[in-house]
């Protein structure tokens, strides 16, 4: 059981930090914060996405891209990227920034997702070790099958990842 809440580094729109808050408060008022999203692929090309764990504070059970997270305060965000892909997933790999964006979503339980995101990839070609705490479940996909399923069966996935992965489409990432 953690004791202390994590801190969140809060943004301005150009990323610029303009302080911090205990997560679930930033989540609850919706407040602009740092965060990384992180993809996976093999060399097939195919995205490796996780089921989040039931248990999350918010979009449990939802299919996502491969780890999420927030840098700590004080702590370099590609540090923060491979120290989270390691927690949720149990690997490490080498990680290309090929994006950032904003984007602001009313999740369940009543918060409030509000994020200068930046976006990685990295390649990987073994299967992951889960922690439970953090997900559930993963497959691997093309990411043609991806924006199929998504057009097909949208609230089974996180509200950030089909916001990823329209603007992956539109920058050509894939």
């Amino acid at each position: 059981m953690k004791l202390t809440e994590d801190q969140l580094i809060l943004v301005d729109e150009n990323d610029t930090e303009v302080g911090v808050m205990g997560k679930l408060e930033t989540h609850q008022k919706g407040v602009l914060h740092r965060a990384f999203s992180i993809i996976a692929k093999n060399s097939k090309n195919e995205i490796m996405l996780q089921k989040r764990a039931l248990t999350k504070y918010h979009s449990g059970g939802l299919w996502t891209n491969t780890c999420c997270g927030h840098p700590r305060v004080g702590e370099d965000i590609f540090v923060a990227t491979n120290r989270r892909l390691g927690e949720e997933m149990g690997f490490g790999c080498f990680l290309k920034e090929v994006l950032q964006f904003t984007y602001k979503a009313k999740l369940d339980n009543e918060l409030t997702e509000h994020e200068f995101l930046h976006v990685f990839v990295g390649e990987y070609n073994q299967q992951p070790v889960l922690n439970p705490e953090e997900a559930s479940d993963f497959k691997w996909m093309s990411f043609s099958d991806i924006e199929s399923d998504i057009e097909k069966n949208g609230d089974k996935y996180t509200f950030w990842f089909k916001i990823l992965v329209k603007k992956i489409k539109k920058q050509n990432i894939f």
